[in-house]
């Protein structure tokens, strides 16, 4: 069973920018819902 190594070609760097995406997104909400529990105290 041979790997088509073509589609790991063309999907790791849409893999690549969505993690980064998700990565920067996520920092940016946790700072917000730290932000909005520290209000509420």
């Amino acid at each position: 069973m041979d790997i088509d190594y073509r589609v790991a070609i063309v999907l790791a760097p849409i893999a690549i920018a969505a993690s980064w995406a998700v990565f920067n997104i996520g920092a940016a909400a946790l700072r917000q819902v730290q932000n909005f529990l520290n209000k509420e105290a």
